[in-house]
């Protein structure tokens, strides 16, 4: 029969409150622990089972199974209820256990619908974790359904009521044809108790967790060959990584199963990211002492200088040699204006000029044909290059200024004298050695203006080559062009 509420137990130690739920086996009902003040659980197995000729078996195997999961409390897991006392009430056995406030997972998916995939795997790990320290302890749960699961608060999960009445209620009540139906693999029907038989249980709770519907009953699927839809069907924002552990985990055949809680687990595991170890951070403390007044005081030294300068000249020419070659990066800002490359102004007609007279001095050079003509003309064309030379060599020397004029001039006489031998000796006369002067004449004046436009573009060693390959050019040219026409 069902106590009444407020009925007393055990001589008023526990006080009977409302039926919490009745099944094919038994009767759950909350009570008050009086002594402790403290609200607990009684369930016991229905009265009108003991017309089932199998019936003190049930109730023997009821003992001894309480027993054990009582042992469990012993130690306890955070998320198994703990069982308190196991008594007897006239001819009726009461199992006491903990009482948990709140919503059951089923409840909460009823109000609410499906769950986000993560909150849904919250639960879930915590009441596979649970079922895994059942196995190892020798037990199976047989009906962890979502409304087993009760929910604490702050995201933690309970695993309540073990199924013993899964196992000694007769085949025409068992758990399978409950109101949780769904949940259950055929096997259970056998009285079956293996890991897998708790592992299909979890996996069909946890596809109602993601789908809020209830998955196809495998009797309907080993019967009558009936679907059973993959989640992902029903709700396309959960993981494949969590379609396909569902499935797994409710094949229909034992066998094709995860054998045990924890490979099933890592089904629904997201793939394991590696996170570098942080890299502790060291610091080196330095103490800077300024330098004193007296140090500042002292007057450069003499060596100091020189390297200065060294340095200083040494990094320009570096520079002056980088910038010419195109490269504008390397140039700090305050050389911009002595290194950067400028727009060159080449003198052509001052070069032309001169290239001209040197080709007339070739030319004649070649038709007097005599050695020591030859000999004077290499002469002056020797000479004559000291213009660039002697400019080129003011920059390096301090005293170069004063020799570049007398040496330019000498070169402008024996550029005369050459030409006027040349020209003599060619039959020219008199006025041979008029237009020889007036030949290297012009031929200086036109070096000095060529020079003095060049250096405004070029370095001094680049004129020099300018000048020199002009006045070489020329003679080579008239030397050749004569030789040949004769």
């Amino acid at each position: 029969m069902v106590w009444a509420e407020g009925q007393e137990l055990q001589a008023g130690k526990y006080i009977i409150g409302e039926v919490l739920g009745q099944g094919g086996f038994g009767i759950t009902y909350q009570a008050l622990h009086v002594s402790l003040n403290q609200q607990v659980v009684i369930k016991t197995p229905n009265e009108y089972l003991k017309r089932d000729p199998n019936y003190n078996k049930y109730v023997k195997r009821f003992i001894q199974e309480a027993q054990l999961i009582a042992k469990l409390s012993q130690d306890p897991h955070p998320n198994i209820v703990r069982v308190s006392d196991l008594f007897q009430e006239g001819e009726t056995h009461c199992l006491v256990m903990e009482f948990i406030p709140g919503k059951s997972l089923f409840e909460l998916v009823g109000q609410q619908g499906a769950l986000p995939e993560a909150e849904a795997l919250n639960y879930i790990r915590q009441i596979g974790d649970a079922l895994a320290f059942v196995h190892q302890q020798g037990l199976v749960h047989r009906d962890a359904h979502p409304g087993n699961i009760m929910l604490r608060g702050k995201g933690k999960a309970v695993l309540i009521d073990f199924g013993i009445s899964g196992e000694l209620a007769p085949t025409t009540v068992s758990s399978m044809h409950l109101g949780h139906g769904g949940f259950a693999p055929i096997e259970q029907s056998r009285g079956d108790r293996k890991p897998t038989l708790d592992i299909y249980c979890l996996a069909a709770t946890l596809y109602y967790t993601v789908t809020g519907e209830r998955p196809t009953s495998s009797f309907e699927r080993k019967v009558y060959d009936a679907v059973l839809h993959p989640p992902k069907q029903l709700n396309s924002t959960i993981s494949d990584r969590l379609n396909q552990g569902i499935l797994k985990g409710m094949a229909l055949e034992a066998k094709n199963r995860p054998q045990s809680m924890q490979e099933w687990l890592k089904l629904l595991e997201s793939p394991e990211v590696l996170v570098p170890p942080p890299v502790k951070k060291s610091y080196r403390q330095e103490v800077v002492r300024p330098l004193s007044k007296e140090y500042f005081s002292l007057p450069p030294r003499k060596s100091d200088i020189a390297v200065a300068k060294a340095v200083r000249t040494l990094s320009c020419s570096l520079l002056r040699v980088l910038c010419s070659l195109g490269i504008k990066r390397v140039c700090p800002n305050r050389y911009v204006r002595c290194y950067t490359r400028q727009t060159r102004t080449i003198p052509w007609i001052s070069l032309v000029g001169s290239f001209m007279l040197y080709l007339l001095m070739g030319c004649n050079l070649a038709v007097a044909a005599a050695v020591p003509v030859a000999v004077a003309g290499t002469v002056a064309v020797a000479v004559a290059g000291t213009v660039a030379v002697a400019v080129a060599v003011a920059s390096l020397w301090p005293y170069a200024d004063v020799l570049a004029v007398p040496v330019a001039v000498a070169g402008t006489v024996a550029m005369a004298v050459a030409m006027a031998w040349s020209g003599v000796v060619a039959g020219g006369g008199a006025w041979a050695v008029v237009g020889a002067g007036c030949s290297a004449v012009a031929t200086f004046m036109n070096f000095l203006s060529a020079e003095a436009t060049l250096e405004k573009s070029f370095s001094e060693f680049h004129t020099f080559l300018i000048l020199a390959g002009t006045s070489i050019l020329g003679l080579v040219l008239g030397w050749f062009f004569i030789q040949h026409s004769i």
